[in-house]
């Protein structure tokens, strides 16, 4: 990496600062708002990636070989979902987007923990992915409307915290896993996962008041 950017960087295009800004931006008002659902939802795709095939190899439901096949299910419908988003955000909404999103991801991790078999797990994993997929393009997008603090500061604040999620969050999983077992730790994730369809009201009508 530090071959290419030495290679590259006469090439670099030179774009002035029109102001200072600072590197990073504590969020306030709503932003501490949306910055949370942020990192609990990239906490979803993050605890999936490095734990989904234990879990699935866990419970029995798949040989160690085949269990990232979960992980591969959940990625190709949060792709679908996103490819599609706009379509429906268009049709319901930013609040029906985060609310009805948020339970369908619930009800993909209740079946993904409670299944008896891979088949049903698949399904769970699905659910999650589709779930999923809208809620960080709405909360940037209601993070450009709010009046709390400048758009600019606010999205890159929200970028901060969530990618927070992604990458300290499984780590956090693991640690929790370890004394208490790994679907108790899924279980609690989706409990954490509930904060997105009961703040959606909350989230949108104040962050574009």
């Amino acid at each position: 990496m530090l071959a290419a950017l030495a290679f590259a960087a006469s090439r670099f295009i030179v774009t002035p600062r029109a102001e200072q800004a600072p590197l990073f931006v504590v969020p306030r008002g709503i932003v501490v708002l949306l910055a949370l659902l942020a990192a609990i939802t990239f906490l979803t795709e993050g605890a999936i990636l490095d734990w989904g095939a234990l879990l699935l190899a866990g419970k029995g439901l798949l040989a160690p070989d085949q269990a990232g096949l979960g992980y591969s299910v959940f990625a190709i419908t949060m792709t679908a979902g996103r490819l599609t988003g706009d379509r429906v955000v268009a049709r319901i909404g930013d609040r029906q987007t985060m609310f009805w999103g948020g339970l369908l991801a619930l009800m993909g991790y209740g079946i993904m923990l409670l299944a008896p078999v891979a088949v049903v797990a698949m399904l769970g994993l699905m659910l999650i992915g589709l779930g999923a997929s809208n809620t960080v393009p709405v909360l940037f997008r209601q993070a450009g409307a709010q009046n709390a603090m400048p758009p600019e500061l606010a999205v890159a604040s929200i970028t901060t915290v969530g990618y927070a999620g992604i990458l300290a969050g499984p780590a956090a999983i693991g640690f929790v896993a370890g004394h208490t077992g790994l679907t108790a730790a899924f279980w609690m994730l989706a409990a954490l996962l509930c904060l997105v369809p009961l703040c959606a009201r909350a989230a949108v009508a104040k962050a574009s008041a």
